[in-house]
């Protein structure tokens, strides 16, 4: 079996949904994953995708957009709105902006577009589950009235506790860890996500504008014009 600390090994022996209509690329990620050592499960429709999900539950579901009976941007909100934030890895053949944000601000965490290469996609599934999982970090960041507990992965406003998605919790944590340094898109792409993408930075936007919206007033993140985001030091 391999070593518990390679990182490589992110998520071994967990399991995944695929939730693909085409059974050629179905097939393609389920074999791939697979020889990753992840336990796979698929489905080719929406519906089902939301019944195996309530039943099984994934660590982790890449979802096709295009689907028939429900799709899966609605999929998506169906889930959030249930209060389940397994991360979700949205898959689609369309390459329009639109889109990709459409399914980042249904609460996905990433967003490949096809043609894709599947060892690409395992690795992104790595990535997701790595932030999903409980920081080894002990202490509390503090801003104005937010605290946001490393441990237990808890994000509070006042006494009042706000809902994020994984990659939500991983973005502001990571600002909030370094207050007064401003953060370029392209690094917090690198940083929060895991790898140096040519995926327009619009995805680092979405997410900031959602973490905003959850967050409203409270909201410590600053833009900082032509450059990137960042946390007030004395914000901390």
């Amino acid at each position: 079996m391999p070593s518990a600390d390679s990182a490589r090994d992110i998520g071994y022996g967990q399991s995944i949904l695929v939730v693909e209509d085409e059974p050629a690329i179905r097939d393609v990620l389920v074999l791939y994953l697979e020889r990753a050592g992840f336990s796979v499960d698929s489905v080719g429709d929406g519906r089902l995708a939301l019944d195996a999900i309530r039943r099984k539950a994934p660590a982790a579901i890449i979802l096709d957009v295009g689907l028939p009976g429900i799709d899966g941007t609605e999929v998506c909100r169906a889930l959030r709105a249930e209060g389940n934030w397994t991360p979700i890895l949205f898959c689609t053949a369309r390459d329009d902006e639109v889109d990709r944000v459409l399914g980042l601000e249904r609460g996905g965490d990433d967003y490949i577009t096809k043609p894709f290469s599947p060892r690409e996609v395992v690795a992104r599934v790595r990535v997701a589950l790595r932030h999903s999982q409980v920081s080894s970090a002990s202490d509390v960041l503090r801003a104005q009235e937010i605290s946001l507990d490393r441990t237990a992965r808890r994000v509070f406003v006042q006494d009042t506790e706000i809902d994020l998605t994984a990659t939500e919790f991983d973005l502001l944590a990571h600002l909030m860890a370094h207050p007064g340094r401003v953060v370029s898109r392209d690094q917090l792409l690198v940083d929060v996500w895991g790898y140096a993408s040519a995926v327009s930075t619009r995805t680092v936007d979405v997410h900031v504008a959602q973490l905003r919206h959850k967050l409203q007033d409270a909201s410590p993140i600053r833009t900082v014009r032509g450059v990137g985001y960042s946390v007030d030091r004395e914000s901390r």
